[in-house]
């Protein structure tokens, strides 16, 4: 008769620390977050992955539409109409602003691009859950991948605002070169502020039912059809809602894509240190923003 030898198992020390435990069989706690350097090599990684997505969701934004890419300019160009009905004609912002067509057409360019991105950015996480739960992968690629798609998006707005500004008799000028680095710093505000957003509205999604009645008030308030320069000059404000208005963020962008594009908006519009300014506001959100986002990123698409 065979005899079965039976090996004892390998007794393992008793022990109530999961944490232990986990360090002895080299576990990980799924979905950890990853040190901040980590964190960016991953999304540099993913870098293609951020841009195509940002492509497909802007060729797809229109694909219903029989006009398709059209409405990409025609929208902030039906905008731009109204508000110079409304503000320009009935209200007559209009007066005392040279050239005020490409003024206001520069305005809601820039602030479409701003509001759109932050907008976008509220929905990131919420409204992409089962992306976020199907695939690993650094969450803030949602926020910055519509921050792009709205940069897109925008440039070709620009060539249409290209062919306004001919059409109205403003010179090509060697300032337009500036639009460059207004748009680069520009995004990176826009980046950051759709991170805070997006992980404001991955916890509470009812901030985007808010989010259009801020950025309509935001809007009023930044000169997108009317000069700040222009009302303040005969305003009797305190001087701290002065400097508060000009150093608005959004007022800063618009502000300076005029003085770049537009030969009739001059440096003396325009608020002290306004580069300082374009800087520190775009480096106060993207690395806040991302730093804020980045604290919760293994909160995202749970709960």
């Amino acid at each position: 008769m065979s005899q079965v030898l039976h090996t004892p198992p390998t007794s393992v020390p008793p022990t109530d620390d999961p944490a232990a435990l986990a360090a002895r069989y080299g576990l990980a706690v799924s979905g950890a977050r990853p040190t901040l350097p980590e964190y960016v090599r991953q999304l540099w990684a993913r870098r293609h992955f951020i841009t195509a997505f940002a492509t497909a969701k802007l060729t797809a934004q229109y694909s219903q539409a029989k006009l398709g890419q059209v409405w990409q300019v025609a929208n902030p160009l039906l905008n731009a109409a109204v508000y110079y009905f409304i503000f320009g004609v009935l209200l007559g912002t209009k007066h005392g602003v040279p050239d005020f067509v490409p003024f206001l057409v520069t305005g809601v360019f820039i602030w479409t691009f701003t509001q759109s991105s932050i907008m976008a950015g509220t929905r990131a996480i919420s409204g992409s859950l089962g992306l976020v739960r199907a695939l690993h992968f650094p969450r803030a690629a949602l926020p910055v991948s519509y921050a792009i798609q709205q940069l897109q998006q925008l440039l070709f707005s620009m060539a249409a605002l290209v062919v306004i500004l001919l059409c109205f008799g403003v010179p090509v000028s060697a300032s337009w070169l500036l639009v460059v680095p207004i748009l680069t710093l520009q995004f990176v505000f826009n980046a950051g502020v759709a991170m805070i957003m997006a992980r404001m509205g991955a916890k509470t999604p009812d901030i985007a039912q808010l989010m259009p009645f801020v950025l309509r008030t935001w809007m009023y308030v930044s000169g997108v059809m009317w000069s700040i320069a222009s009302t303040l000059q005969h305003s009797h404000m305190p001087h701290w809602a002065m400097v508060a208005l000009e150093s608005n963020p959004a007022a800063v962008y618009i502000d300076l894509t005029r003085y770049a594009l537009i030969d009739s908006f001059h440096a003396h519009q325009l608020p002290h240190h306004v580069w300082a300014l374009a800087t520190g506001w775009a480096l106060l959100a993207g690395v806040g923003g991302f730093i804020y986002f980045w604290k919760a990123e293994e909160t995202y698409g749970r709960g």
